[in-house]
């Protein structure tokens, strides 16, 4: 199992560099929330965070590796997540919306994957009813933040799993 941890501000409207790190304290990667434009950065504000979000995955030598950003079209909320690498674009949609707390899932067409949301425990990753990974978030005077990937998930990207995890997890709505 492949064990990450990183500290989170408290504050949700960062926009500093956030080092991720492996069981053995390495950095693996870093990321960062991004916005296009001041305007964007500037009603984001008005919004509470949460409508322009576009995160930024870089791998330990600073590539561009992975993308999520949240997407409202036509009263329809979804994150478009892009591996740059493998040329790959996922789509993250809610399920059931109408509960308190809904669960996600991601697919590229092909592969299906489900995360079941917890505020505060860890929220799963799921394929074909099996877990996969798991993210939770520890509240302290900063986010301690803790994922964990099987072995023998289907996607062993772990910018895959922290971009998505930072855009619906942390800060969904």
């Amino acid at each position: 199992m492949q064990k990450y941890t990183y500290k989170h501000p408290n504050s949700i409207e960062t926009t500093t560099r956030i080092h991720v790190y492996d069981d053995t304290g390495k950095i693996t990667h870093s990321f960062e929330r991004y916005y296009s434009n001041s305007l964007k950065k500037f009603f984001d504000k008005a919004m509470d965070y949460r409508y322009f979000l576009y995160y930024k995955v870089y791998d330990a030598n600073e590539t561009l590796v992975f993308t999520c950003k949240k997407v409202s079209k036509k009263g329809r909320v979804y994150y478009e997540a892009i591996d740059h690498l493998q040329q790959k674009t996922y789509i993250v949609a809610y399920d059931k919306w109408k509960e308190l707390i809904p669960d996600l899932t991601i697919t590229d067409g092909n592969i299906q994957i489900r995360i079941q949301k917890e505020m505060e425990n860890w929220s799963l990753f799921t394929h074909n009813e099996k877990e996969i990974a798991r993210w939770k978030a520890e509240i302290g005077d900063q986010f301690s933040i803790y994922l964990e990937i099987e072995d023998d998930s289907p996607i062993q990207n772990v910018a895959f799993f922290i971009a998505i995890s930072q855009c619906a997890l942390f800060v969904g709505g």
